[in-house]
């Protein structure tokens, strides 16, 4: 039995959950004891986001929850770490006193030692400077158990977008040396992980720090080399930083997916310059032209932004014509969320919410008739999937081809031929189509 057993409550994207995953390693390695049940939980983790408001509330409201509990009497302490309390550290103090200690985003290092300082009566909050050299943490628990994981190979950005309050949470951009990336994907891959998914605020500026140029391809080349590892994919790649190599490594290597991530926000060069994004419509028309061009099967998925301060009519249209003739295969939009610290919480021209709301509607309703129509063309073709899990009733496999990242995009849903096993990969002849997902049947792998 362990003396003090741990509830982790993990909020927000992926990076966090690297992050969270980090913490577990150093807990265990500390003797800490996790549970699933928070009512067997002596101690509460919250890793929080609060890269918009919808995430910023997410957060609060789930620490005055477990705060509430404390009170009860079910939880002796409760520890708060990430963006949130990067951002709100004397707020969190002065408001919430049920909260025993804050870690700041570059100090999840400390966390068994602010643990272990709070139950002898010495809790403290530690705030490590945000742009000091990474700290490469070999201890990390695989939370989930499936069969994929992200690998944060960097932290920081650079970027200084308008409406986005992340350099100041998580500083400059830093990489992580490839040696360390690549031990760590050993270590998945040990763990049973088949999928790997490189993540980072900006992928597509790793290495620039560490080995004065552009270095992703080489990260791939290297991660692709680790047996077990069958899919690598890429997520946020910034579309002025995608380089000849890069795409090169992506056309010539089989483990990695022809699948790019690529957040553009919008299309009208005004809302682009007043974003802070640094590149127009027309170079973005090349960037794609020429990716479709050299992997003629790759997949794009992108991400918008609606309502940004100043968007006309207009430049709305604009967008919405974009989008409409480029075609992405995936694509998400947010509504705006006016940060505050941020250039363009102060800018005058705020859009009101239903305006957001509506064009961003639209937009992913357009969206939906473009994925019906462009998966029109994969009926009749062969695609490797990843098994996900099933629908017994039903005798349904459902999974995921090279053109679908876990969670934001579709799947497949194919019959279940024998018994297989979630992370086994088979080959599925497309049959139909529904809105987002494809239908099919398993078939013998090519030869």
């Amino acid at each position: 039995m362990f003396e003090h057993t741990v509830f982790f409550i993990s909020l927000g994207c992926d990076k966090n959950l690297v992050d969270s995953e980090v913490m577990l390693g150093i807990l265990q390695k500390n003797g800490y004891g996790f549970t699933d049940d928070i009512n067997e939980a002596d101690s509460v983790i919250i890793n929080t986001c609060c890269f918009i408001g919808d995430a910023k509330e997410e957060s609060i409201n789930t620490i005055l929850e477990v705060a509430r509990m404390k009170e009860e009497g079910n939880i002796k302490t409760i520890i708060v770490t990430g963006c949130l309390s990067e951002r709100y550290r004397t707020q969190i103090t002065e408001e919430i006193p049920e909260v025993d200690a804050l870690l700041g985003t570059a100090s999840i290092q400390h966390i068994a030692k602010c643990l272990d300082g709070i139950y002898s009566g010495n809790a403290q909050n530690t705030y490590e400077p945000t742009n000091e050299p990474l700290i490469c943490i070999d201890e990390r628990v695989h939370s989930s158990g499936l069969h994929y994981a992200y690998l944060k190979i960097a932290e920081g950005c650079d970027k200084h977008c308008t409406y986005c309050i992340i350099p100041s949470l998580r500083g400059t951009y830093r990489s992580y040396p490839i040696e360390y990336l690549v031990n760590e994907a050993k270590k998945l891959a040990a763990a049973g992980v088949s999928e790997l998914l490189l993540v980072a605020q900006e992928t597509t500026l790793y290495g620039t720090d560490l080995y004065g140029t552009k270095s992703l391809h080489r990260l791939l080349g290297a991660i692709s080399e680790i047996e077990g590892i069958h899919w690598i994919r890429l997520l946020y790649c910034y579309p002025e930083e995608i380089y000849d190599e890069l795409i090169d490594e992506m056309a010539s290597n089989p483990k990695v997916c022809h699948y790019l991530d690529m957040p553009i926000q919008h299309a009208s060069d005004k809302v682009l310059k007043r974003m802070g994004r640094r590149t127009a419509q027309e170079e973005l028309k090349s960037i794609i032209a020429n990716l479709r061009k050299r992997i003629p099967d790759i997949a794009l998925r992108t991400t918008l932004i609606s309502g940004f301060p100043g968007e006309t009519e207009e430049d709305y249209e604009e967008l919405y014509r974009f989008v409409n003739e480029i075609e992405f295969d995936r694509l998400g939009v947010f509504a705006y969320s006016c940060e505050e610290d941020t250039p363009a919480a102060g800018y005058p021209d705020q859009i009101d919410e239903d305006v957001k709301t509506s064009r961003r509607d639209e937009l992913m309703e357009l969206q939906q008739a473009v994925c019906f129509d462009t998966a029109q063309d994969h009926i009749g073709e062969l695609l490797e999937v990843v098994i996900e899990g099933s629908i017994p009733e039903e005798e349904i496999y459902i999974g995921r081809t090279y053109r679908d990242a876990p969670d934001v995009d579709g799947y497949v849903f194919m019959n279940i031929d024998r018994v297989r096993m979630s992370g086994d990969y088979v080959w599925v002849r497309i049959t139909d189509v529904r809105e987002y997902d494809l239908i099919g049947e398993i078939e013998d792998e090519p030869a």
